[in-house]
């Protein structure tokens, strides 16, 4: 829901940018998609947004991923106050998210200005403490969205599905359809500061409707079939929206196609920043969709941790037994394999029996070998994969899913949504020196947990809404005493222990998901809720270890879910209004 607007700070602005006549203000505009600002740029003057709206970025320090979404900026909003004030270079860009009127005032002429003003520093620096909670607490989303077809059959119905269930959440919404293609400017204006939400709705017949909505959002979702050939004529998209990778895919299929099909083609003619994979009249994907446009949408991240892992399953009970929706996830080694379920639709019972007989039975890390590359062939974990997923595209998911590895070419993070979902997996899992690495694309690649063992970064690049973290990192993997009093070779060979491998498969796996405290903690940071199973009694390569295992996380997962006051879905929201009233 976006904030409310302070009238004394609003009043204050007009009176210094338009109410004076010897006023030093200038006036400009912006056509979608044109910076006002970028991040490292001398922050001497203060804006005024007249009209239009204004997208807030941050870069990644190495630049390696698309800019991150920091929020709006609204009409009657500053922008660059905080370091024009500061006397410091801005800290993001500010682009225009679409043609916009913006007054210009410089640093000396406003300071000259808030003398006479008295109250315009007080709300100047109310409104900075706020939109510096916003960014942690994920204020400051988008609230206008434009539906754009790229299909035969008509979207309106879906759409307005997906309005029936944000209005069902207790917000406001406005659906627009072309009959508003000859309104006046400022009635799109006015609509939009009267709705918590707008959508926009333009079907393929469409087109200069199409063009002005993609124009006139903070967020473009194309909606196609996956059974049909992606459009041969360009979409239209904003600028903007494909610089900062605010442009989406929504996937729809027939009741009767149990899983989605066809999603590469789309991705590689659409170039999305997400997609996602609906029913035709489902009325949970309508309200899953309607849960990621207010910031409501869950994503669950799972951390690596051998088969202390388990403990995933019992989380996913929990969620499960408390009603709550999993819209987003993923996860990092055995934490990927879990989510892996919830990202295909099976069912609880589903996953566990899976699960189950996959490691408890079959215990796929067994075939132990000379070490050559590692210690294990990997040919039962390479057959469980085959099983599982066949030649699954991981883009086919029927929720947005992402697993993710450690490239070893690079030295970065290997982000896994689409190609072969089996060999993805099979790199994310692959502990060094306990499983071969493997070469995608020219680039060897191991276990994710090796450099991010709980990747919430990349959840919150996916999703605003709430995080659930599930953490493996903390408990203890190696049995101490196997270090000190090792077993000798013929009491590991007459026990039966050699199936596990010997002690060092252990040592390696542990060594392979240690996370230091300075990076564990900025992961922990980024959730909304922290489940820390300690399952004592499961050694890191105890996969016979299932029952304890599972029940630990389900446990953890019930007392984490319990301290939350409301429904998880509305975390973010809470702590955003907590944030304009304190």
């Amino acid at each position: 829901m976006p904030p409310p607007r302070s009238d004394r700070l609003e009043d204050a602005l007009h009176r210094i940018f338009e109410g004076g006549k010897n006023t030093r203000a200038s006036w400009f505009a912006l056509t979608g998609g044109e910076v006002l600002f970028a991040e490292g740029t001398p922050a001497d003057t203060l804006y005024l947004l007249r009209s239009g709206r204004l997208g807030v970025f941050r870069r990644d320090v190495h630049h390696e991923r698309p800019p991150e979404f920091v929020g709006v900026i609204r009409p009657g909003e500053p922008a660059g106050e905080m370091a024009m004030m500061a006397g410091t270079e801005h800290t993001a860009d500010v682009v225009a998210l679409r043609d916009s009127e913006v007054l210009a005032l410089p640093r000396d002429a406003f300071f000259e200005a808030a003398r006479k003003e008295p109250d315009l520093m007080v709300e100047l620096s109310r409104l900075m403490i706020q939109r510096a909670r916003d960014q942690r607490s994920g204020g400051g989303e988008p609230s206008v969205f434009g539906f754009v077809s790229a299909r035969p059959r008509p979207i309106r119905a879906f759409v307005e599905r997906v309005a029936a269930a944000i209005q069902a959440d207790g917000f406001t919404c406005q659906v627009i359809d072309h009959s508003a293609l000859t309104s006046a400017a400022d009635w799109f204006s006015r609509v939009e500061d009267t709705h918590d939400y707008v959508l926009y709705v333009a079907e393929l017949d469409e087109p200069a409707w199409a063009s002005l909505c993609a124009r006139q959002v903070d967020r473009v979702f194309v909606v196609g079939n996956g059974l049909l050939a992606p459009p041969n004529r360009p979409m239209p998209h904003a600028g903007v929206l494909d610089a900062q990778r605010r442009t989406d895919l929504i996937l729809m299929r027939d009741p009767r196609m149990q899983r989605p099909a066809n999603t590469a083609a789309w991705l590689d003619a659409i170039q999305p920043g997400r997609w996602f994979q609906a029913v035709e009249g489902a009325a949970d994907d309508a309200e899953r969709m309607a849960r990621v446009l207010t910031g409501s949408a869950v994503g669950v991240v799972f951390s690596g941790g051998g088969a202390r892992a388990y403990a995933h399953i019992g989380a996913l009970r929990a969620l499960h037994e408390a009603r709550v929706p999993i819209d987003f996830v993923g996860g990092s080694s055995m934490g990927a394999v879990i989510a892996a379920g919830p990202a295909l639709g099976w069912t609880q019972e589903e996953l566990e029996a899976r699960i189950h007989r996959a490691f408890v039975v079959k215990d796929p890390l067994s075939d132990i070998t000379f070490p050559m590359l590692a210690m294990s062939r990997a040919a039962k974990v390479d057959q469980l994969l085959v099983d599982a997923y066949g030649d699954m595209d991981l883009a086919d998911t029927v929720r947005p899913f992402f697993a993710v590895s450690t490239n070893l070419t690079s030295g970065k993070i290997e982000v896994h949504r689409r190609g072969m979902m089996r060999r993805a997996m099979r790199a994310s899992i692959a502990i060094p020196g306990l499983l071969p690495p493997i070469v995608i694309d020219g680039q060897v690649l191991v276990d994710g947990a090796v450099l991010n063992n709980l990747p919430t970064a990349v959840m919150r690049q996916m999703n605003g809404g709430p995080v659930i973290g599930v953490d493996m990192s903390q408990a203890r993997g190696v049995d101490p005493q196997v270090i000190l009093h090792p077993p000798s070779v013929w009491r590991f060979l007459a026990t039966g222990a050699w199936r596990r491998g010997p002690p060092i498969v252990s040592i390696l796996m542990r060594s392979a998901t240690l996370t230091t405290d300075a990076e564990i903690e900025v992961s922990r940071a980024a959730t909304d809720i922290l489940v820390q199973p300690k399952p004592e009694g499961t050694e890191i390569r105890d996969w016979k270890s299932y029952e304890p295992t599972v029940l630990v996380g389900y446990q953890a997962t019930r007392e984490a879910l319990a301290k939350v006051e409301g429904p998880v879905t509305a975390m973010r929201r809470r702590k955003a209004d907590l944030s304009t009233t304190t």
